[in-house]
């Protein structure tokens, strides 16, 4: 059997694996992100310790962002602008490359994310975007088994919302727009914003709402804007299973039917839902990016 490396990339922890989309994973680990020095240590070392399990064909990189994805630029694989200590200007082909000489892919976590989510579809879906809802927000979108470049990649976690009239005193904490949606909705911002966790809220508390009209503007402007035929939802915050139903009402209720696609609450049932991959859609997307490998 082929085998290959995956590396999913987050702000909070990398999660490393050797094995293949198809058969799964052999063996796995999860590292806590620290400064790049000490992270990729453990890297390497996760893959030194799995080089018993056979040689690899190639790793693939699902990277937080913003990160260059361009081959052609001197850039490519660097970490742009980020809130992350330390991580700024980091090159994560050349970490990787430091310890393992085989062909390497690499795309964000999320696009990697919504490749594999469209993989698991099959070919009934040619258009996906994958949302992931936690330490940040961040949208990967795939176009006929391709995922979406341009001068950058999608950065829709970043785009301004309404206001909700329950969180109008709050200012938002992402450090480049203050009030974006990532600013309002993340993880990080959720707990600024109310003062405790996630899973600690009530039934009855606001967070409940406003969480859900946030990422429900979120999914109206994919479908006015990139046209997908699934948003798949995911991230730590979307483990409240409870939000889900509530984006998919909320959002029916925005796009007001203008929508022909999401009219009625059964359909709009099977366009925004859950991820689908056995294992995180991060972690399937980077092996598949391992078997496409560029660098």
């Amino acid at each position: 059997m082929t085998i290959f490396g995956a590396i999913e990339a987050g702000g909070t922890k990398f999660v490393c694996a050797v094995g293949s989309a198809r058969a799964g994973s052999l063996c796995t680990t999860t590292i806590p992100t620290r400064d790049p020095e000490s992270t990729f240590a453990d890297v390497a070392n996760f893959f030194r310790d799995a080089e018993g399990l056979g040689d690899l064909a190639g790793i693939g990189i699902a990277s937080f962002g913003p990160v260059v994805l361009d081959p052609r630029s001197q850039d490519f694989g660097r970490i742009l602008a980020t809130p992350k200590p330390a991580w700024e200007g980091t090159d994560m082909i050349a970490r990787v490359r430091a310890f393992s000489g085989v062909p390497l892919g690499l795309d964000t976590d999320v696009n990697a994310a919504a490749l594999a989510e469209a993989w698991v579809a099959g070919g009934g879906v040619r258009q996906l975007a994958y949302v992931t809802v936690g330490t940040g927000i961040g949208v990967g979108l795939v176009c006929d088994g391709k995922t979406v470049h341009g001068i950058g990649h999608p950065e829709a976690g970043h785009i301004l919302v309404r206001r909700h009239p329950a969180h109008a005193d709050f200012g938002g904490i992402c450090p480049f727009h203050g009030d974006c949606l990532e600013g309002l909705a993340s993880g990080p911002a959720v707990a600024a914003s109310w003062g405790i966790s996630p899973s600690q809220f009530p039934a009855e508390h606001p967070f409940w709402e406003v969480e859900a009209d946030y990422l429900a503007q979120l999914c109206m402007s994919l479908f006015l804007t990139v046209a997908p035929e699934r948003i798949v939802l995911g991230g730590g915050v979307m483990k409240l299973e409870r939000l889900l139903p509530m984006i998919q009402l909320r959002t029916l209720e925005l796009l007001g039917n203008y929508v022909a696609g999401a009219c009625d609450i059964e359909t709009m049932k099977q366009r925004i839902v859950a991820p689908a991959c056995t294992e995180p859609s991060g972690l399937t997307g980077a092996y598949l990016l391992a078997e496409s490998g560029q660098a």
